[in-house]
């Protein structure tokens, strides 16, 4: 059975070449990148904003809503969970110090 996440890019990846007037994705996708990356940003901003505020319900909103655009740019990449969970698992068992040392030089 497919991941919730699969599922959720598998229906993002079908819907980009959709009719930009019906469909939301369609529409963001022929913005470009940029448009994306930007709307990613303001949801992240929104989560940031429900969780300083202690705000639950806004934080699981918003987190979705963030996981949907993190999707639709992942889509626009050509790139998948799958390719966030192998950084994962070279990540796994590396401090986080040490990794964030590793990418400054």
């Amino acid at each position: 059975m497919m991941e919730r996440f699969d599922q959720l890019l598998a229906a993002i990846i079908e819907r980009r070449s959709g009719d930009p007037a019906t469909s939301y994705v369609a529409k963001l996708t022929a913005k470009g990148r940029a448009k994306i990356a930007q709307k990613l940003g303001e949801e992240a901003v929104e989560t940031v904003i429900a969780a300083i505020q202690n705000d639950r319900a806004g934080m699981v909103s918003e987190s979705a809503d963030l996981m949907f655009h993190l999707a639709v740019l992942l889509a626009d990449a050509g790139l998948s969970f799958d390719d966030i969970r192998a950084e994962l698992v070279r990540r796994e068992g590396v401090s986080g110090i040490e990794e964030k040392a590793k990418r400054a030089t």
